[in-house]
């Protein structure tokens, strides 16, 4: 064995590799981009050409390796949380067609939203579509059990959910690893293909499969080992601790905890283990990151009347991370003196770089806005870019999710608003605001979609965007007028251009596109650097 200080994002990434990892298809978004960007950089991977580009986004990236698990491969997907809802349609249908080569699909998780748009709970995509689901409490957890998942999803024929959040995620610990990989499958095709062609005659057959196999998954939840049931000397209450919530637990007991407890790492959720602990204990306390899945689910599956608390009742935080602090008073130790400093930080606001092209841009936009009076309307999506909603800028009015500025600016103008004005990335367009645009040209909406072109993903950290350098002929080739679709530099000495062309397209009656194009100064730093 080796031994590696990894991320969990880095020890999950390490574990496909050594499962005969043959491809990882993926969109970057925090806490999920580490497990892409390792593969991408692993020697292991290079030699062995495992695909590693990044996908137009979660969708694609779900049927592509849907498609490699059809040809026998093994496959991952990763996303952040929100990424699962763009994917969900392909997500959903992959528990009806099966796996052939293992598939495993990663989300992470991100309670308190550090980088987010809210707090979901993977889990319950999973529990939706009756798919397993894993959910490593350490980083050396991860590397062995995302083995087992690719080993699992093979042997039961379905893909797996692999979920982690963000303290898992982007936290490091000394992890024990393989010294050789597993081969990678060869090609081979499904023994059923029917299952494959979701016609509703399969599906329907399909469908009553997947019900049966649901109540198999649920015994291998208690028989696989990763869900254990630990006795106490204390049995006023039993703990149920998910996740990483078991290591805040028992990070308060260092000579080991006094009540029983039940670890859950797989789900189904074990309600046989699950309920061997309620006859034992007068009271349980559910420990689970995120959403409150497990306690709602626990009054429909005890034989025995028992209390259960956790984050409905207020014995821990309904909203946010889990901590080793709250966890500490939840089982009514009381807080550590010397931690409290520890919890007052400095707060720093984020911002827009000083030199962003994003700056000039929006710097331009609103001296043109202004002179329409309060009926102008600008919608903005998901990006770095979205830092010009705070001051200085207060550049727009809307933010929502990936997509939705073009859509939103559509709905506006076909109400009579005037100026109504898109905002987007050049990744977050090729991503999910193609289709806005298509819709907005078919509507011949006079509206105006300023895509700001920073040549990366940059909000992640500088990764490919897919529409590097097609921005201009993606537009055309929709159906939009090229003489509407205009190209500035947000630079200071260009701002009596910039404003004229956004005037003037602002003007213009039907849909009209302005790419303001200029690199990231991250990643110019970076390729300065380099040369």
């Amino acid at each position: 064995m080796n031994k590696n200080l990894l991320l969990g994002d880095e020890a999950l990434a390490l574990g496909a590799l050594h499962a005969g990892l043959s491809g990882v298809f993926a969109y970057p978004g925090t806490p999920s981009t580490e497990i892409t960007e390792f593969i991408q950089l692993n020697t292991l991977a290079r030699e062995r050409g495992v695909h590693s580009d990044w996908s137009a986004n979660e969708k694609t990236a779900m049927e592509a390796a849907l498609g490699m698990s059809y040809c026998g491969k093994r496959a991952l997907v990763c996303m952040k949380h929100v990424g699962m809802n763009v994917c969900a349609d392909a997500f959903v249908n992959s528990a009806m067609t099966g796996a052939n080569g293992g598939l495993v699909v990663t989300a992470c998780d991100d309670p308190s939203m550090h980088s987010s748009q809210n707090e979901q709970d993977s889990r319950f995509y999973a529990d939706f579509a009756m798919m397993p689901c894993f959910e490593p409490a350490s980083q050396q957890e991860t590397y062995n059990i995302i083995q087992a998942a690719y080993d699992y999803s093979e042997r039961r024929h379905i893909p797996v959910l692999m979920r982690l959040t963000t303290r898992m995620a982007h936290s490091r610990a000394v992890v024990s690893t393989n010294t050789e990989a597993r081969e990678q499958n060869t090609v081979h095709y499904p023994e059923n293909p029917r299952q494959w062609v979701l016609l509703p005659a399969n599906a329907r057959v399909r469908n009553e499969q997947l019900i049966a196999d649901f109540a198999q998954f649920e015994a291998d939840a208690v028989e696989m080992g990763f869900n254990t049931l630990t006795d106490g000397t204390d049995n006023s209450i039993g703990i149920i601790a998910c996740g990483i919530a078991y290591n805040y637990l028992m990070e308060q007991f260092p000579n080991g905890c006094p009540y029983p407890v039940l670890k859950v790492q797989q789900y189904p959720f074990p309600r046989a283990l699950a309920r061997q602990l309620a006859s034992r204990v007068k009271r349980i306390i559910v420990m689970e990151e995120g959403q409150p899945l497990v306690e709602q689910r626990l009054t429909g599956i005890l034989d025995t009347p028992v209390k259960v608390s956790g984050r409905l009742d207020g014995t821990l935080p309904r909203t946010g991370e889990l901590t080793p602090d709250c966890v500490r008073l939840a089982v009514g130790l009381q807080p550590l003196p010397e931690r409290a400093a520890s919890q007052t930080t400095v707060p720093r606001p984020p911002a827009l770089c000083q030199g962003c092209g994003h700056r000039d841009f929006y710097t331009a936009l609103n001296n043109v806005i202004h002179t329409y009076g309060d009926t102008a309307r600008v919608f903005s999506d998901i990006g770095c870019y979205t830092l010009g909603w705070l001051a200085p800028f207060h550049a727009f009015h809307t933010c929502v999710e990936m997509g939705a500025s073009l859509t939103m600016a559509l709905g506006a103008a076909t109400s009579g608003v005037h100026p109504a004005v898109a905002v987007i990335g050049d990744s977050t367009f090729t991503h999910s605001g193609m289709t806005g645009l298509l819709d907005a040209v078919n509507a011949k909406a006079k509206l105006t979609l300023c895509i700001s072109d920073n040549l990366t993903t940059g909000m992640t950290g500088g990764q490919d965007s897919a529409g590097t350098g097609r921005l201009e002929a993606i537009c055309t080739g929709i159906g939009v007028e090229p003489e509407h679709v205009r190209v500035i530099v947000p630079l200071p000495k260009n701002y009596e251009e910039m404003e004229r062309v956004i005037r003037e397209e602002i003007e213009y009656d039907g849909p009209s596109v302005i790419i303001a194009r200029r690199e990231c100064i991250q990643t110019l730093k970076r390729h300065a650097a380099k040369k």
